[in-house]
């Protein structure tokens, strides 16, 4: 099975930039997209052989999570936790016969992490929400997770110490998270290789690679031998990010 996460920072936009092609050519099973911009009337999108769930924020032209499927789920949440992570469309949760897919797009810290205490209570509602799952099934949870982990997932990770995105406080959710029974398929399967999956429009940051890995797909440690594939898409362009990739034997 193939899966494709992928934050698109804005839908409508992305489609003029190839997003399209790069769909139909990759055929994946599942393709989720985070940073949707838009409620699901204000675009007519025709995909073949998919099904299309949305979940949208409150607030318009703003974060929007969407996953395509081939395979019609079971179910489908668009809330967990409380209350206030729910207006902003970020996480869709959808009951597969064998698994449990979460599409999230995990909240920015904001400039001098102005918004770090939201994020990290956001972090822990996540975590809880994505265990309580994985006593039933295994998980598959992917999306922009706006962080990168280790050193090795930034090209300048001393200058970016306490930059939202490398904060002490969220790169230790992410470790936190890794130690209670999940993986980082890319990291697992490529312990040294350096790519990222955001770069900033500010300094030609995507010609000179100065870019950050915090796109990711997270699986149940369960499924760790099942892993084939993990892929990051650097060529795709169309958005600030690119898309990343699974191919999971499930």
């Amino acid at each position: 099975m193939k899966l494709i996460s992928w934050n698109v920072n804005g839908l409508r936009a992305c489609i003029t930039k190839g997003f399209l092609d790069f769909f139909n050519e990759e055929d994946a099973d599942i393709f989720c997209v985070q940073e949707t911009k838009l409620q699901p009337h204000q675009i007519e999108l025709e995909l073949k052989d998919y099904y299309q769930y949305w979940h949208s924020a409150e607030r318009k032209g703003y974060s929007g999570t969407a996953v395509f499927t081939k395979k019609e789920p079971i179910s489908i949440q668009t809330d967990f936790g409380k209350d206030i992570f729910n207006d902003e469309g970020r996480v869709l949760t959808l009951e597969f016969d064998k698994f449990y897919l979460v599409n999230a797009y995990v909240p920015n810290s904001k400039e001098e992490l102005a918004r770090l205490d939201y994020r990290m209570e956001w972090e822990d509602e996540l975590r809880n929400h994505l265990i309580n799952l994985e006593k039933k099934k295994p998980v598959i949870y992917c999306g922009d997770l706006n962080v990168a982990h280790q050193e090795i997932d930034l090209k300048n990770p001393k200058t970016n110490r306490r930059n939202p995105g490398f904060s002490d406080e969220e790169r230790e959710k992410m470790t936190t998270l890794l130690g209670v029974g999940f993986i980082d398929t890319y990291r697992t399967l490529y312990p040294e290789a350096i790519e990222y999956s955001w770069w900033s429009y500010r300094f030609n940051s995507r010609e000179k690679n100065t870019g950050w890995r915090i796109d990711y797909f997270i699986t149940s440690a369960t499924l760790k031998d099942k892993v084939m594939s993990a892929k990051i898409y650097t060529s795709v362009l169309g958005s600030d990010h690119c898309p990343v990739g699974l191919e999971i034997n499930i």
